[in-house]
């Protein structure tokens, strides 16, 4: 399994305060993985020191980033994490691993879909679902994030798929399903599908059953961008009917959460001096948008 080259959507995965022993259980867990930054907070951030500031890692060569910073927010199934396994015995290896301590929200049997799969929200309380591939095509992607559309959003996953591969390129529709007359599943509304954004594979469904789990900051998609016309370009779109938050946080229309970050920041929270990477901290702090000018300006101030 290959690594994604340039990968510029990124899973970003808030934890209270077990971010590191989950990096360390996930590419322990998976082959093809490794963990490339584990940075703790400083001691004059209001964190603890021994907690994770920025994780980074990678599970069968799709990129993650990670950090501690409160209990706010808590993992659902809205966002969860698809893998496509070669073999019954490494889906049940992998169920094995992830359901101790965890929760079956979809018990590992055979299905009309597939020979072997299961769904499960781990001991963190972040999904996973795990199926036998069918053998009809090269699996490219093994570990995919799925888009689940419940409540007030289910029914809009289409719209969805629209907004997200208008707005990024290298985008496009790979399969759509839906729920046809007689299925357990409402009519019309997509049971199933798959488009890639920046080259990187997602799913999406509007839920089978009539529940609402929302979704929350706690699953983030962080956006790696090049300079401030890429940031004005995503914040711009993506607000245009949803929510600005702080930090380079924005809410959709949806209410998916994504950082829209340009690349000088993350190189400087990762590379940089630590002073310098103080002062420009202080400064991202007091914005909602990125403003990359301002950031270089504290930075080298």
């Amino acid at each position: 399994m290959k690594t994604i080259a340039h990968q510029k959507i990124i899973p970003f995965l808030w934890f209270n305060d077990q971010a590191e022993e989950a990096i360390k259980f996930y590419t322990s867990s998976f082959k093809n993985s490794e963990i490339s930054t584990l940075k703790k907070w400083p001691e004059e951030s209001p964190f603890p020191s021994d907690k994770i500031q920025t994780g980074s890692f990678l599970l069968e060569g799709l990129q993650f980033y990670a950090f501690d910073a409160g209990p706010q927010f808590t993992f659902n199934s809205a966002i969860s994490f698809f893998v496509i396994c070669d073999t019954e015995g490494e889906v049940e290896e992998l169920w094995n691993k992830f359901i101790d301590g965890g929760k079956v929200m979809m018990a590992l049997d055979t299905y009309p879909w597939s020979q072997k799969y299961g769904w499960l929200e781990d001991k963190y309380g972040i999904g996973w679902q795990f199926m036998l591939a069918d053998g009809s095509a090269e699996t490219t992607q093994k570990i995919v994030p799925l888009f689940m559309f419940s409540g007030e959003n289910r029914g809009k996953a289409q719209e969805a798929i629209e907004l997200y591969t208008s707005l990024f390129n290298d985008s496009g529709v790979d399969m759509i399903a839906k729920y046809e007359e007689g299925e357990p599943g409402p009519t019309g509304m997509i049971k199933h599908a798959s488009f890639k954004l920046e080259g990187i594979e997602f799913r999406i469904m509007d839920s089978g059953v009539d529940n609402k789990v929302p979704f929350n900051e706690a699953i983030s998609l962080f956006v790696k961008c090049e300079n401030q016309t890429e940031v004005d370009h995503f914040w711009n779109k993506l607000t245009a009917e949803g929510n600005e938050s702080r930090c380079g946080w924005l809410k959709d229309m949806f209410g998916v959460s994504w950082q829209i970050v340009p690349d000088f920041l993350m190189n400087k929270m990762m590379h940089g001096e630590p002073a310098k990477t103080k002062k420009m901290t202080a400064a991202m702090m007091q914005m909602s948008k990125l403003e990359v000018g301002e950031l270089e300006k504290a930075y080298n101030s």
